[in-house]
Parts: C-alpha cells; sequence; structure tokens
C-alpha cells in the first residue's frame, strides 16, 4: 500500500468515525461489580445510559489455574444486562476487565499474573480461555489492569513478560478474527500514572505497539497518606511543588507517556467521579499543602474512609461548605470545618479542552457508578459523565437522533422484475418492525433514511445530510 493510500485510508477511517459518532474522540466508563452493594447508592447495569458512553468496561474478573473467571456471584447475570445495552446503542463496544488493585485479595491475586505470564505454556491458556469467555459473554475485548507489572510484590521481569503476552495475545485475537470473520477482540489496558510505576512496570512503545487504548489513571495523585492536602487529580503542578512532586499532574504523566513512545491517539485521560478526603490538623488552615491527621470521614454509601462518590460530594457541598477554585490545577476543592476534600466538578470541560488541544484519543472515567445517576444529589443524571460527553462533542455517541414513533408501514416494493417502484403503504397494523431484532434496517429506494426496529416498534428517521444507509455494517456512512 502507498503512503498515498494510506493516508486516503485513514482519512475514510476519520469520517466514518465521525458519521457514526460525530466526534474522534472516546468517552470509556468503567462499571464496577460491586457497586450493587452499597445501599441507596447500589448501581446495578440497567442503571446505564447506553447512549453515554462510547465504551463500556465491566470490572472486574479474576482468574484460576490460569484461566479468566468471575468473581462476583451474579457476573454471569450482569454480564447478559450489561451487553443487553447493545441493543439501545449498536455502536457501543463493551469490555471486560480484569485484575484492579483489590486483585491481591480475590482468588489467587496478583501472584495468578506472575504464574500466568512465567511460561509461554500459561500464556497459550490464558489467551485461549479469554478468546472462549469473551465470545461467551459477548464482549467485544479484554482490558488488563495490572498493578503493577514489575514491582509492588510482582519481580522486575513481569515487565517484560507482559510485553510478551499482550503481542501473542494481539496476534491470537488477529488470527481468531481471520478465522470466524469477524470483528478483531479488542485489547486496552489501565496503567498506573506515577512515573516511578510507569518506568518500573511497562515498556510504554511496546505497549503501545499491542494495544488499542491506554487507559492512563491519572487520578489518586495525592491523598491522606501523605499527611497535608492535595488535589485528586490536578491538571497542572502546584506552583510550591517540587522534585517528585511536580510530576503528579495530569498533564505531565500525560505528555511523558506520549514522549516515550506511545501515540497521543491511543492514550485515554483518567477523569475520577470521586475526590479524596482529609481530616485538617487547623480548621482554619485550609489551602493546598497544610497538614492533615488522617483520612476524612467514610461517605454514608461508598462506606471508605478518605474517599467519596460525586454525588456524596454533592450532599457536602450543600451544608455550608466553603468552595475554593484552586486556579493554578484547574481543579476545585471544599473545606467544613476540618473536613476537607479535593475533587473535580462539571469544570471537567476545561481539562476536556486540554485533552482536545493536545490530540489526545479521548477520556475515561473511573466510575460510571459514582456520578450522580439518580439526579439526587447534584444538577441533573450523571453530571459529570455528560459533561464530559458534550466537551468532546458526542452528544449522541453512537446513539440516532431521537425520534417519535411513526404509524406501522411497510417499505415500498419494488415492480417483479421491472425494477421500478411503488410508492409504501400502509400495512394493517403489522407493521415493519413486527417481530424483527431490535436494529437499523434500510428504506427500499431510499438511501438517506432508515428503519430502526426497537421492541417491535417502528422508527423512521433521516440520516444528516451526505450520510447513507451502508448495508455492509448496517451503519450510516459518507455517500
Amino acid at each position: 500500500m502507498t503512503a498515498m493510500e494510506e493516508l486516503t485510508l485513514l482519512a475514510g477511517l476519520a469520517l466514518l468515525l465521525n458519521a457514526h459518532l460525530g466526534s474522534a474522540y472516546q468517552l470509556t466508563c468503567y462499571f464496577t461489580n460491586w457497586a450493587q452493594y452499597p445501599g441507596l447508592g447500589h448501581f446495578k447495569p440497567d442503571d446505564i445510559d447506553p447512549c453515554l458512553c462510547t465504551h463500556l468496561i465491566y470490572a472486574f474478573a479474576g482468574m484460576r489455574n490460569n484461566e479468566i473467571t468471575t468473581i462476583e456471584w451474579d457476573d454471569v447475570a450482569f454480564y447478559q444486562a450489561f451487553n443487553g445495552l447493545k441493543n439501545k446503542n449498536s455502536q457501543l463496544k463493551i469490555l471486560l476487565a480484569i485484575g484492579g488493585w483489590n486483585f491481591g485479595t480475590v482468588l489467587c491475586g496478583r501472584a495468578c499474573f506472575t504464574a500466568m505470564v512465567f511460561t509461554p505454556e500459561n500464556h497459550q491458556t490464558f489467551i485461549a480461555s479469554v478468546i472462549k469467555f469473551l465470545h461467551q459473554y459477548e464482549f467485544d475485548g479484554l482490558d488488563f489492569e495490572w498493578e503493577y507489572a514489575g514491582s509492588c510484590g510482582s519481580p522486575p521481569q513481569d515487565k517484560h513478560l507482559f510485553t510478551v503476552l499482550l503481542q501473542e495475545m494481539r496476534e491470537a485475537f488477529e488470527q481468531e478474527a481471520k478465522q470466524i470473520t469477524k470483528p478483531r477482540l479488542m485489547i486496552t489496558a489501565a496503567v498506573a500514572a506515577g512515573v516511578s510505576n510507569i518506568q518500573s512496570d511497562y515498556e510504554i512503545p511496546h505497549l503501545a505497539q499491542y494495544l488499542d487504548y491506554i487507559h492512563v489513571m491519572t487520578y489518586d495523585l495525592h491523598g491522606s497518606w501523605e499527611g497535608y492536602t492535595g488535589e485528586n487529580s490536578p491538571l497542572y503542578k502546584y506552583p510550591t511543588d517540587m522534585g517528585s512532586n511536580a510530576d503528579l499532574n495530569v498533564d505531565y504523566i500525560m505528555n511523558y507517556g506520549k514522549d516515550n513512545g506511545a501515540l497521543a491517539e491511543k492514550l485515554i485521560v483518567g477523569f475520577p467521579t470521586y475526590g479524596d478526603t482529609f481530616i485538617l490538623s487547623d480548621s482554619s488552615n485550609t489551602g493546598i499543602g497544610v497538614p492533615t491527621s488522617g483520612a476524612g470521614p467514610a461517605g454514608p454509601y461508598t462506606r471508605q474512609a478518605g474517599f467519596w462518590a460525586y454525588y456524596e460530594i454533592c450532599t457536602f457541598l450543600k451544608n455550608g461548605t466553603t468552595e475554593v477554585w484552586d486556579a493554578p490545577q484547574a481543579v476545585p476543592y471544599a473545606y467544613q470545618g476540618n473536613e476537607w476534600v479535593g475533587y473535580d466538578d462539571v469544570n471537567f470541560s476545561v481539562k476536556a479542552q486540554w485533552l482536545k488541544e493536545n490530540n489526545f484519543g479521548g477520556a475515561m472515567v473511573w466510575a460510571i457508578d459514582l456520578d450522580d445517576f439518580t439526579d439526587t444529589f447534584c444538577n441533573g443524571k450523571f453530571p459529570l459523565v455528560n459533561t464530559l460527553k458534550k466537551a468532546l462533542g458526542l452528544q449522541r455517541a453512537g446513539c440516532p437522533a431521537p425520534a417519535q414513533p411513526v404509524e406501522p408501514i411497510t417499505p415500498p416494493r419494488s415492480g417483479s422484475g421491472s425494477g421500478s417502484s411503488s410508492s409504501g403503504g400502509r400495512s394493517g397494523g403489522s407493521g415493519f418492525c413486527a417481530r424483527k431484532a431490535n436494529c437499523l434496517y434500510p428504506v427500499a429506494n431510499n438511501k438517506n433514511a432508515f428503519w430502526r426496529c426497537l421492541n417491535g416498534v417502528t422508527y423512521q428517521q433521516n440520516f444528516e445530510a451526505g450520510l447513507i444507509f451502508d448495508t455492509s455494517c448496517d451503519c450510516c456512512n459518507w455517500g
């Protein structure tokens, strides 16, 4: 393929992506399978708006005997509900994550990863189990969250062995896709944000070669363990930050990855929908970097000291709290008495604008179940994720524009062998979509329109100017 042909192909793919999503960016949202538990804050797959994100990731799966497996008692039922969201958004991509910070407390923990990557035979056992598992439960790919591959209990050689595993998995996914003539399963990874962890755990250029996307966990950059107040996910460094602290900000971390071999469009910026909390040592000393005596109290729903979901922060903000915009770091913090929280709010749009100016591939949200999904505590439903969606130009996020049901209509029929067509007529109440699967269908003799079938109800919709129905993908495309 010539350079000109490659450019033409890339341009065509970009146009197709814009036709589907209206944006070149992606918005990836994590769902945690333990979010079902915190009382009134419980969250299940049915609570997800399928038109909110371009990619959803189910966290987490585990491992046993070098094979991928479930963790929660109701994971399989949740898988079905989670993937059922595609019935309402056919462009939605859904992945399964394996690992996580708490992986050490379930099954065999981080030792599973170390044992699995140790031999080529174990690699093949794991990869074969992943392919089978993903297809069985209709996932579009696998997301690794190995914290950490080369430190924190993992031997240094795991850093390279992780790369080898990803290479073999990518090759296996490509070969399998050719055999079954279906799209290749995706491979992504969530990686630690601290520069020292990146250096010890990841071979960045190689990861960028084999992974479809790299989700950078640019949060928990400061917390109660430090003994002084700090922002959870600052965009820039604070003026007094020195030494390694000067590296603990989104701007530095993301550009470090780009400067060390990762394509910007593969790097996905992490956005937290929670804040880190502190107890001030002196309630009259309330700024950045002031002494603290420990973690803030657990939230009423998430029940974890030093951590509040955004919907818990909204409750805190309504009780006479002082809110401060931390201009140097482009994030807010708030305090009342001796309680202090550093967090993100709807000013997510500031970070989103920075993301676009730096040509990164999109945003990753940890986690969708920590946003206000009920419109009970904050202002509007999913206020943080919706802010990101709008800022990234993803107003439709793969979903067709809203449409009103029409009277059941049958599509025009072609004349017998003549190639002529007659006008459409009424169907006597049965409707075009009667007994048809939820999907998009072409309208005969009108490439600028399509039928949308949803639970047996018929909708007729028109594409935006310049788009037509493409039968090769059952989607809109440039005419």
